[in-house]
């Protein structure tokens, strides 16, 4: 069973970059579809990047293309989420999530929340103006 650890949340102002990192303990990222997802207050989960080792293959929601991006360290088993330009909409709480592969793949349902079976506690992202 794995477990996810989130960090690197706070308090930024608008156009800042910043970076969070999700721990990952118990087995290898490599071995799993990893995701981040996030959610602002009063609105439903919505999933921003996915990652998978096996293939090679990231998934960035349109939402946040070409600002943020799926980072990762084998050697730390360590996930990250690199946030650039960021807005006051990307105020969230931000989870790491993960999933086993079907198949071998993660193109399926890869930003379904409910698709995913191992999740972080959050870490909360407020970015002001």
């Amino acid at each position: 069973q794995v477990q996810l650890v989130e960090s690197g949340g706070g308090a930024l102002q608008a156009g800042e970059s910043h970076r969070l990192a999700c721990l990952v303990s118990g087995d290898s990222y490599d071995n799993y579809c990893m995701a981040w997802f996030r959610q602002a207050p009063g609105k439903s989960r919505e999933g921003v990047a996915t990652y998978y080792a096996g293939d090679h293959s990231t998934h960035i929601s349109g939402s946040v293309e070409g600002r943020f991006s799926f980072q990762h360290d084998s050697a730390k088993n360590t996930v990250y989420l690199e946030m650039t330009d960021l807005e006051q909409w990307d105020t969230a709480m931000y989870y790491c999530a993960a999933k086993r592969p079907v198949l071998g793949m993660c193109i399926n349902g890869a930003f379904s929340v409910t698709s995913y079976d191992f999740w972080g506690q959050g870490t909360q992202v407020t970015v002001s103006s």
